[in-house]
């Protein structure tokens, strides 16, 4: 019994310490995170019921394992009562580890997405693709495909 209670407390101590942490902030925050950083950047915008975010972002973590000078960031566009549990499960059962995690607490489309790209409609999944050292800045409105992504982080990156 007591073997099964040490083995117990240590999957449940184990499985906080893997589980997958998504920080919510403001489209304040995240234009002062995006300014603030001075490397490679990607940031894709995304959704746990979006079918064309879910097929592209393992092509993005495969992509940022070649380039790990390029920080990787996950903005989840997920409605409020997703937060943070569902985006949480979504991610740990898919073993998104490893990128910056985020969702956007904003629910108007018309005001926080002018402030990512002016061309934004409000339409995911889209990426923004930030090099300051190059003064390179490119915003994809649609989905891309595994070789579009790869192209597009050693274009970012070179």
């Amino acid at each position: 019994m007591k073997n099964l209670l040490c083995f117990l407390l240590l999957c449940f101590v184990f499985g906080i310490a893997t589980a997958q942490s998504v920080k919510k902030l403001s489209i304040d925050e995240l234009e002062n995170y995006i300014n603030a950083s001075q490397k490679p950047m990607v940031v894709n915008f995304w959704a746990t019921f979006c079918r064309p975010c879910i097929e592209e972002l393992p092509h993005f973590l495969e992509a940022r394992q070649q380039y790990p000078q390029v920080e990787l960031v996950m903005v989840s566009l997920d409605l409020p009562g997703f937060y943070p549990g569902k985006i949480e499960q979504f991610l740990s059962s898919r073993n998104f580890a490893g990128p910056t995690q985020f969702w956007l607490n904003e629910t108007n489309a018309d005001s926080f997405c002018p402030r990512i790209d002016p061309s934004w409609d409000g339409a995911i999944p889209v990426t923004l693709w930030i090099n300051p050292a190059k003064k390179y800045r490119k915003f994809i409105n649609r989905a891309m495909t595994d070789a579009q992504i790869k192209l597009a982080f050693q274009e970012l990156a070179y």
